[in-house]
């Protein structure tokens, strides 16, 4: 795979996790006062997806300067 191919792929997955991301803390704004422990848990798994969204940005960067790197050859 190439690295604009690893980078596509990347983004395309930055793109999904952010739209989940965004559905879960939706779908934990309109539970309301329900159960708690289940609104633990999805604020958790919300978290959980942050990280691995800094985790796939920070790829992205090192892969964007992989390009410029390869353009500059």
């Amino acid at each position: 795979m190439s690295t604009k191919d690893e980078l596509q792929q990347v983004e395309e997955d930055l793109t999904r996790l952010r739209t989940e991301n965004q559905e879960v803390r939706d779908q934990i704004r309109d539970m309301g006062a329900t159960d708690q422990v289940e609104i633990s848990a999805m604020i958790s798994q919300a978290d959980e997806q942050v990280e691995l969204i800094a985790e796939l940005e920070r790829r992205r960067d090192r892969l964007i300067e992989r390009l410029e790197e390869e353009g500059a050859r």
